[in-house]
């Protein structure tokens, strides 16, 4: 199955204040807000949401083909990606804006500020659908993510003329889109991605209640933080996923890409949709145990040994017989 991934491609600028925010916000002034943070530490590193979750669909041995829009400045970047098994064919290049850039500032609690530049983001409404999956020989599978917000719609409204199935997830572009954008990027979704804070302002967004909510996409997959993930539909699935334990936590920029991109993979593969989860939250800790959101390097055999321990000997058993390279 093709899967095709729409989104940002980015150069993230990650940042680590040694202190809370908490400390810092005054609730009778949040409406006069003006603060610099002093930080420690500056990580450049590449990013965006559309690579990231291509990244680690590579990385897992899918071929995941990448739909945004980029920068001349996206060379480097490009061969990055097509060294990590992602297929690049399908960008556009923009001839005046650089690519994307995400700035993000963590604290000690893992809150996060954080400024979006689109720049060459902005052409993405440049990028067919309809056209790619021709040049392909058909899509199984399109995640439409965080993106130009006219692209966002061009492409889930391709998507349902063609009876594509397609992924929903908004995420950070949500604030960007009102009521009735919100409804046409959402219903008829195979799939629905959201964190709680998401899933929440979806559900002001649209005016439906969560139960509404299923009852315009096939599944619904919310992620919680360190409470894990969870899973349903209006036909009666309710799954939950704890998080497999970290080693170490270095920065949570990225982890919900990585958790997509797992999910996905385990799609193609054709794993279960429990499974499929079990192996994002997996990868997940890979990218939490770094800086940087495409910096973990995933050696197979250790992959498997944790996925084991986590999520039991039939978890691994069913997920070796994917994998690319040869145990």
């Amino acid at each position: 199955m093709r899967i095709a991934i729409t989104g940002s491609v980015a150069t993230d600028h990650l940042m680590t204040f040694p202190g809370l925010f908490n400390d810092s916000l005054m609730a009778d002034q949040l409406h006069n807000v003006s603060l610099s943070f002093l930080v420690d530490d500056l990580q450049i590193r590449r990013g965006g949401v559309a690579a990231n979750i291509c990244f680690g669909m590579g990385v897992l041995g899918e071929r995941p083909l990448l739909v945004a829009a980029v920068g001349p400045d996206f060379a480097e970047y490009q061969g990055w990606l097509e060294a990590h098994g992602v297929d690049c064919g399908h960008v556009h290049v923009s001839t005046t804006q650089h690519t994307a850039r995400f700035m993000c500032t963590t604290d000690q609690e893992q809150n996060q500020i954080a400024s979006f530049y689109p720049g060459a983001m902005s052409e993405s409404i440049e990028l067919n659908l309809a056209e790619v999956g021709e040049k392909v020989g058909g899509l199984g599978l399109v995640l439409i993510g965080a993106d130009d917000p006219a692209a966002m719609l061009k492409h889930t409204k391709i998507c349902k003329d063609l009876g594509i199935p397609f992924v929903a997830d908004p995420s950070q572009q949500l604030p960007r889109l009102d009521g009735p954008q919100t409804v046409d990027v959402i219903d008829g979704a195979t799939y629905l991605f959201n964190n709680e804070y998401e899933a929440t302002l979806i559900e002001q967004r649209t005016g439906w209640s969560a139960d509404e909510v299923l009852d315009h996409v096939g599944v619904r997959v919310t992620t919680m933080g360190k409470n894990g993930a969870r899973i349903t539909s209006n036909t009666g699935i309710d799954i939950s996923v704890p998080v497999a334990q970290e080693k170490v936590i270095k920065d949570p920029t990225g982890v919900g890409d990585a958790f997509r991109a797992g999910f996905l993979t385990g799609l193609g593969w054709g794993l279960t949709l429990e499974r499929c989860a079990q192996v994002g939250s997996l990868l997940a800790t890979y990218v939490i145990e770094t800086i940087g959101t495409q910096e973990f390097d995933l050696d197979q055999v250790e992959f498997l040994a944790r996925l084991e321990s986590a999520y039991g000997k039939d978890c691994a058993a069913d997920v070796r017989e994917h994998l690319s390279k040869q145990i």
